[in-house]
């Protein structure tokens, strides 16, 4: 199996020089409207999902974000809102099947509309913080998209203000961690179920071929060695990856 390469705060750096697609959740921009900035500059591609473009146009300067694509069902979104951005030609994507999230429908057209373009990250700001569910919700979008082989390698990190999370691949992953807008702590998280056998190097604790399991051993509160060489996962399951990051 090919081992996946992990760059999740890349587009941080002055020196990133690849195009990213963004999709703006239903959270409050404010307390990172840094972050929002600094990817919206990388992004080639931009949505909001339903109430993310009430929190855009509120930030104060709706003009300069005009996003590509506005989906969901739009039980959320303000009317003025929604009345806004058709006036800017955005285009408007109803989508009323309640089997999946809004932020699941997004993806999946996000995935079609990027096929041309060269992307290969996906970046979600607003997937993390608020209500908990919600929070659950959008984790478990990062592993309903885990099957979707056709686009297997586009990667996708839910970032805030504070954390970035997504899902490690099963087999063998490397996550780079030099690009100074790490924080102290990181975890591997267990939450699609038992992970049999773990081994990582790189971190202060380091697993070796352990079972990670909630209501057993998960590796949350760790850091890395402090050598800045790459930390490498390798896991025979799908296994969550969080950091901490300060930007």
């Amino acid at each position: 199996m090919t081992e996946k390469l992990w760059k999740p705060l890349a587009p941080f750096l002055e020196s990133y020089d690849q195009q990213i697609a963004l999709i703006i959740l239903n959270q409050p921009l404010q307390p990172q409207i840094k972050v929002f900035k600094t990817l919206w500059k990388n992004a080639a591609f931009k949505a909001f999902v339903d109430g993310g473009a009430n929190q855009v146009y509120a930030s104060g300067d709706p003009s300069s974000y005009i996003p590509d694509l506005i989906s969901g069902d739009f039980d959320s979104i303000k009317a003025e809102v929604l009345d806004y951005y058709k006036e800017k030609n955005v285009e408007i994507i109803e989508t009323q099947d309640q089997n999946y999230t809004d932020f699941t429908k997004c993806l999946k057209i996000v995935f079609n509309k990027i096929k041309s373009l060269e992307i290969e990250r996906i970046i979600v700001l607003g997937g993390l913080g608020g209500r908990f569910d919600h929070q659950s919700s959008n984790i478990n979008t990062l592993y309903k998209i885990r099957d979707w082989k056709a686009d297997a390698n586009i990667q996708i990190y839910l970032i805030s203000q504070a954390s970035v999370v997504f899902l490690l691949f099963k087999g063998k992953n490397t996550i780079e961690i030099n690009t100074g807008f790490e924080d102290e702590i990181c975890g591997l998280i267990p939450i699609g179920g038992l992970c049999e056998h773990v081994t990582t190097s790189g971190l202060k604790y380091n697993l070796d071929g352990q079972q990670l399991e909630f209501g057993h051993l998960i590796s949350t509160s760790n850091t890395y060695d402090g050598s800045k060489k790459p930390v490498f996962v390798d896991t025979n399951k799908s296994l969550l990856w969080t950091m901490e990051m300060k930007y």
